[in-house]
């Protein structure tokens, strides 16, 4: 069997234009979409939150202050707790669903909001971290999963990418609450505890939205499946799909026995999917975004403007154009594809990360400091502009698309947790390396990892856009068989498109 003779297919759709599902179409799938988007505004705004509030954390205890070893631990102590529940979270997901995963998410990171803020001392305080960690790892995984087995295959990038633009937007919240308490001392409680309002919020809210529709007819609640689907497809099209499901269903049937770890790799169809996940995460963040993230208000300094006001103000619109970007890329990545909007991306990312080394290799030399220090401003903004709407929701819409059912959970989880551990050598080397080779190969460096990820695209990654599940996996299995009638639907796709 081929994709295209797959029912569900995009030409099969081309013939029933009624049955296309648009993005604000469906006020259901949209409510969905953003109850679960919660977690990623967890995400976003605990990562960018603590920058600002170790400013005063440091004024409240004394041994912090002193100990730039007790810094980087409660910084980097909520990226350890996100790899553990990443880890885990893959594994929840499969038992117990992706609503219970969300709800216990939201209760572990609440317990470690309330934890932080009312934290007696420094190592309290990394217990909170650690706990907040664990709730984001989870949601991490859990959300985007959750957003797509509910999403119709031609919006489901989009409506995937909806969680990213809420981690997006809860970065710029929390570089707005920085902002905002930059004058006032003793804040950092109240600025560490109010994430846990939001946390609460989807908990309330979660109780009342349905399981994953392909969960619970894999798991044999087949009403209860046909129910939720019944309000997101058409009488019709809710026929294809369930059919759809039914032989995704048999197939579980026949597999017999549990998924483990261990059996991604033993099928080449399985390792090349994960391949193509794991290493679009890891890309992700080696190609420098949360180096500009967490430390855009040290950059901002390296480049000559002093002012901790200033800095932050200059953050704060990084931030912005970081939510605007992700708007954007919800509109490309199901018109232009995942591969395209990667490809793109990738190539206005190299330029900006030259343009930043060149600025701090040329102020290094002494002179003309200021037009240098605007370059590199200059160079973080199309940074932001090229990266946002590629390789910010690209990887995370993939990883939520690629896996067979029975390892959707599993693999996302372990790509997730790739994703963190990535993050935290970033995080934890930058400005390392920066002192020990300078700021200006620094970002030399991270220009030719940005070159990698280019190739690594074109060579590793299929386009998936507008494909159903069970097209996907039959997509992967001609790749391991040496066939590539996956590509050449997507041609034909770009095709019909083009007329």
């Amino acid at each position: 069997m081929t994709i295209d003779s797959l029912p569900g297919s995009s030409g099969y759709l081309d013939s029933y234009p009624g049955r296309r599902i648009t993005y604000f179409s469906n006020g259901y799938i949209l409510g969905l979409t953003a109850v679960a988007g919660i977690g990623g505004l967890l995400f976003g705004y605990d990562t960018g939150v603590i920058s600002g509030a170790l400013l005063y954390i440091k004024d409240d205890f004394e041994v912090v202050g002193q100990s730039s070893f007790l810094q980087e631990t409660i910084v980097s102590m909520a990226l350890v707790g996100a790899m553990i529940g990443a880890a885990a979270g893959g594994w929840i997901n499969d038992a117990y669903g992706r609503k219970k995963a969300t709800l216990l998410a939201d209760i572990v990171f609440t317990i470690g909001a309330i934890v932080m803020a009312a934290a007696p001392n420094p190592y309290v305080l990394i217990a909170g971290r650690l706990l907040v960690g664990l709730g984001v790892g989870v949601a991490s995984v859990t959300a985007p999963v959750y957003i797509a087995e509910a999403s119709p295959s031609e919006i489901r990038g989009g409506l995937v990418s909806t969680n990213v633009l809420m981690i997006t937007g809860g970065q710029f919240l929390s570089y707005l609450v920085n902002l905002a308490f930059t004058e006032v001392p003793g804040t950092w409680r109240w600025m560490l505890g109010v994430s846990g309002v939001p946390s609460v919020i989807q908990f309330s809210l979660m109780l009342f939205l349905p399981e994953s529709p392909r969960w619970l007819y894999l798991k044999g609640n087949k009403s209860q499946a046909i129910s939720v689907l019944s309000k997101i497809y058409d009488p019709e099209r809710l026929e294809d799909e369930i059919d759809q499901l039914a032989a995704a269903a048999e197939e579980e049937r026949q597999r017999k026995n549990a998924v483990r770890y261990r059996d991604v790799f033993k099928s080449k169809e399985m390792r090349l999917a994960f391949l193509a996940g794991a290493g679009l995460q890891a890309f992700q963040q080696f190609t420098g975004i949360n180096t500009v993230m967490y430390y855009s208000p040290t950059i901002v300094q390296m480049a000559g403007f002093h002012s901790n006001q200033l800095a932050l103000l200059l953050s704060l619109i990084v931030a912005a154009m970081n939510a605007a970007g992700t708007i954007v890329g919800i509109y490309l990545i199901d018109h232009v594809g995942r591969r395209k909007l990667a490809l793109s991306s990738l190539s206005g990312v190299f330029v900006s990360l030259v343009i930043l080394s060149g600025s701090f290799y040329m102020q290094s030399s002494g002179s003309g400091s200021g037009l240098y220090g605007w370059l590199a401003v200059l160079g973080l903004a199309l940074y932001i502009a090229c990266f946002s709407p590629g390789m910010g929701p690209v990887p995370w819409a993939v990883n939520s698309e690629i896996y067979p059912e029975a390892y959707r959970g599993i693999c996302g989880g372990m790509s997730a947790t790739i994703n963190w551990i990535s993050n935290l050598i970033v995080a934890q080397s930058f400005l390392s390396v920066a002192t020990a080779v300078g700021t200006g190969a620094t970002f030399l460096i991270l220009a030719g990892v940005a070159v990698l990820a280019f190739v690594f695209v074109i060579v590793f990654l299929p386009e998936t856009k507008g494909l159903t599940f069970e097209e996907v996996d039959q997509l992967w299995k001609e790749r391991a068989r040496g066939h590539s009638s996956g590509e050449g639907l997507l041609e034909n796709q770009d095709d019909n498109e083009a007329q």
